[in-house]
């Protein structure tokens, strides 16, 4: 999907000096921590949506300083499914 967003020229200039001139790519890496901020995107599509691998965006985003959603009942999910799959 193709979005396209029109900014005011003096406005696109002032976003370039600060985020570069890949405007797009800063705009998908806002959304992509916005997304994953507000659990609307899992870790996975952050992955997607940045074109690289969940360690990748596991590392992007804590560049930028954005917590690891997992809970204790995922760890306890993962420690169940760990301690089934050294069992069999």
């Amino acid at each position: 999907m193709d979005v396209i967003i029109h900014i005011p020229k003096g406005i696109e200039e002032q976003l370039e000096a600060a985020f570069g001139r890949d405007l797009a790519q800063a705009a998908r890496e806002a959304l992509a921590i916005e997304g994953y901020r507000t659990e609307r995107l899992s870790l996975g599509q952050v992955a997607e949506l940045l074109g690289v691998s969940t360690v990748e965006a596991d590392q992007f985003l804590k560049e930028r300083q954005v917590p690891l959603l997992y809970t204790i009942d995922d760890f306890e999910r993962d420690r169940k499914a760990l301690k089934s799959a050294l069992a069999e």
